[in-house]
């Protein structure tokens, strides 16, 4: 059966909430620690997460939640055609050479465009149409990003060739619910996978960065009483691994988007980033950054039966407006990746969601049907 095209599941002309993944050919430790050549590749971690960050500032799309390990990394992304309809023409075409440049400096950094380069596209109107279609679009994202690091580490390697396994997989998610326990998922991927026990130790996160970015009090984020689990704070951040303590630790997670989506007191509309870190500074769940963290502490705890502890009050309350329960949660977290494909969410909203183009009706996979049968 051939595969569904991925416009069929989301396109650039709408806003839409994908959990994206790509893994290294043959699930080699191209990424990090090798133990079968015993190099460690761990500084292509760092290559990434500049990336990420580099795109962050000028692509129309909000890089949510983020979590890069050895063979693989994962990437919680919301398209933002909206934001990208406020840019002008030239803003359209600067950014697109800001990510295509046509010059580099002597430390191959892209150079600001000059007048000539950006009339050039702004007087094209075909193609500035086409560059500002791109610039919301996920599957440009995930082609700059794995193109340059495939070019980066065959020429460090003098390899030819594949460097991904495949295309990426890409899930979109419909509701609530999907979006948080893929949030969770996607930052709890270093503890699941035993290379971390905590948060703080969780390298390449983008929990561990919002952790860093708490404790040092870099973005001016309101820490209500409630947000604390019984009265017992978030984990301070550590001292950082020797492969991940150097600038990439320091720099603070202004290019993620902001956890709380406060809809109420914020203004309403596309709410662009206007300090040209992220592409807007609109939330995405309905928590603050303390509360989400709690959350994934708590949810780590789990993995270990001697320290799981009883369920905070916070939290019960979350799981009883979720219409979840604290095993279906944990379930849930645990193996997400397993449990939808192509799209995720509650069986009644995968069932009711159609392709764009060709009406495709969705099905729930009967494990996660069976898991959330009752939300």
């Amino acid at each position: 059966m051939a595969r569904l095209a991925r416009v069929e599941v989301f396109a650039t002309d709408e806003v839409a909430i994908v959990h994206v993944m790509n893994r290294t050919v043959r699930r080699c430790f191209l990424l990090g620690y090798d133990p079968i050549t015993g190099r460690n590749y761990d500084h292509r971690k760092v290559w990434i997460d500049e990336q990420l960050a580099d795109q962050a500032r000028h692509f129309g799309i909000d890089l949510l939640c983020q979590a890069i390990m050895s063979n693989h990394v994962h990437l919680v992304l919301r398209s933002r055609p909206d934001v990208v309809q406020e840019w002008s023409d030239e803003e359209v075409a600067r950014r697109w050479l800001m990510l295509c440049p046509e010059r580099r400096d002597e430390n191959r950094r892209p150079m600001e465009p000059t007048e000539f380069e950006i009339n050039r596209i702004v007087n094209n109107k075909e193609k500035l149409a086409s560059l500002r279609s791109r610039l919301s679009d996920i599957s440009w994202w995930m082609r700059l990003l794995c193109q340059h690091i495939a070019q980066r580490a065959n020429r460090e390697d003098g390899e030819v060739g594949k460097f991904w396994q495949a295309r990426y997989r890409a899930v979109r998610l419909l509701d609530e619910i999907a979006i948080l326990s893929c949030a969770a998922y996607v930052d709890l991927n270093p503890i699941r996978a035993a290379m971390a026990q905590t948060i703080d130790a969780s390298d390449f996160t983008s929990a561990q960065k919002r952790l860093l970015d708490l404790a040092m009090g870099s973005q001016n984020l309101t820490q209500p009483e409630s947000a604390a689990v019984e009265g017992r704070p978030v984990t301070t951040p550590r001292t950082l691994t020797k492969n991940y303590r150097s600038d990439v630790a320091l720099r603070s997670s202004q290019h993620l988007a902001p956890v709380e989506l406060n809809e109420r007191n914020g203004l309403p509309g596309p709410d662009a980033n206007r300090d040209g870190v992220r592409c807007s500074n609109k939330g995405f769940l309905p928590m603050s950054t303390t509360q989400y963290l709690s959350l994934l502490e708590w949810t780590a705890r789990q993995r270990r039966v001697a320290k799981a502890g009883r369920t905070p009050k916070q939290i019960r309350r979350l799981f009883k407006l979720l219409e979840i329960s604290a095993d279906a949660w944990n379930e849930l977290v645990r193996n997400f990746g397993r449990l939808f494909s192509l799209v995720a969410g509650k069986p009644a909203v995968i069932d009711s969601h159609r392709s764009r183009a060709g009406g495709h009706r969705y099905r729930a996979r009967p494990a996660a049907r069976d898991l959330l049968a009752k939300v």
